[in-house]
């Protein structure tokens, strides 16, 4: 599995013959071999040609950006090559399938709850002193309640009330108080918090992305996320098992270890953002995270992070076209 490239400041992509060459005025010019990267996600200005992006093409990179801020802005995936007809018809008959969408929707909020409690599990047993039984409590009702809502909307409620207790657990967990969330506010983030949550998911949904490309899935067919919201949005419903157990700990790790600073956010417009500074921080931390291995649960032996969510997606495509049971990953710690 290839690396991940970021570009942080203005810089020039190009193609020289088989290689991928970037050029800062930070860091002059470096050269890549093609063979070695599987994504690249730009953060700042980026000049790029129509030679490399067939490049990339050919060789299935895919490539995110984001504005200055920050926020992600869009895909450039490589050419539909993995795309098969037959997978995108059975992704689309289990979206008209009001059952089998709820199904499947369900297991995604089933993955992301359960997240949820593992982790306030898990920091609860390193620190006594913080007692959340009343957000476990009220996880659990919701965790219960989740295969048996009516519709998707139903579910998409029981998954909202879910999370935003969930994140009155952050504020017993994070020391500083310039990193209180109070309450989830996205568009655009408020507080420092909702600053750093916003990015380090947006880096999630980029990861659940790119391994959504090496299977024969449509990330422009979701079932939990309408897929009328945005054009891809599948990540979106992956991703959601994913948050608590690698975005949401990174942010309690970073704070609590004084890794980031309140300092590195600062005031854009109407909201809040991280500076290139702490982008550079989070990003380095959250590579690291990734490279991490962890052992499987339905495979029985160790993986990375990023093979483990390709294998996600694999057993979602293989519930869609196979009919094999598919029961989201919940993290055994």
């Amino acid at each position: 599995m290839g690396k991940t490239l970021y570009v942080f400041s203005s810089a020039t992509l190009k193609r020289k013959d088989n290689t991928l060459m970037l050029q800062t005025k930070t860091h002059g010019t470096s050269y890549l071999p093609v063979e070695t990267v599987d994504e690249i996600l730009v953060m700042g200005e980026a000049e790029i040609n129509k030679s490399l992006l067939g490049l990339l093409s050919g060789k299935g990179i895919v490539l995110h950006f984001f504005d200055h801020f920050g926020k992600y802005t869009g895909t450039y995936s490589p050419p539909e090559s993995r795309n098969s007809g037959q997978v995108f018809l059975a992704q689309a008959a289990h979206w008209l399938d009001e059952r089998k969408r709820h199904e499947l929707a369900a297991a995604f909020v089933i993955g992301a709850i359960g997240n949820m409690i593992r982790l306030i599990k898990y920091y609860g047993r390193r620190h006594e002193h913080i007692d959340a039984g009343e957000i476990l409590g009220y996880l659990k009702q919701c965790l219960a309640q989740a295969p048996d809502t009516p519709d998707v909307q139903a579910l998409m409620g029981i998954e909202g009330a879910a999370r935003n207790m969930y994140y009155k657990f952050f504020d017993m967990m994070i020391t500083d108080q310039d990193f209180r969330i109070g309450k989830r506010v996205r568009r655009p983030p408020n507080n420092i918090m909702n600053a750093m949550i916003s990015f380090v998911n947006s880096l999630c949904y980029s990861a659940v992305l790119t391994q959504i490309y090496h299977t024969h899935l449509d990330p422009r067919i979701s079932f939990l996320h309408s897929p009328s919201d945005r054009r891809i949005s599948l990540n979106l419903d992956i991703s959601e098992i994913f948050k608590p157990v690698l975005a949401d700990r990174l942010i309690f790790s970073l704070v609590n270890r004084k890794m980031i600073k309140s300092s590195g956010f600062e005031q854009a417009g109407e909201g809040i953002y991280a500076s290139e500074n702490a982008r550079r921080i989070i990003i380095t931390e959250w590579e690291k995270s990734l490279r991490g291995v962890i052992t499987y649960p339905s495979e029985g032996h160790k993986m990375g992070w990023r093979r483990i969510i390709r294998t996600e997606a694999l057993n979602v495509q293989k519930y869609i076209t196979e009919g094999l049971p598919y029961e989201p990953f919940i993290h055994r710690w």
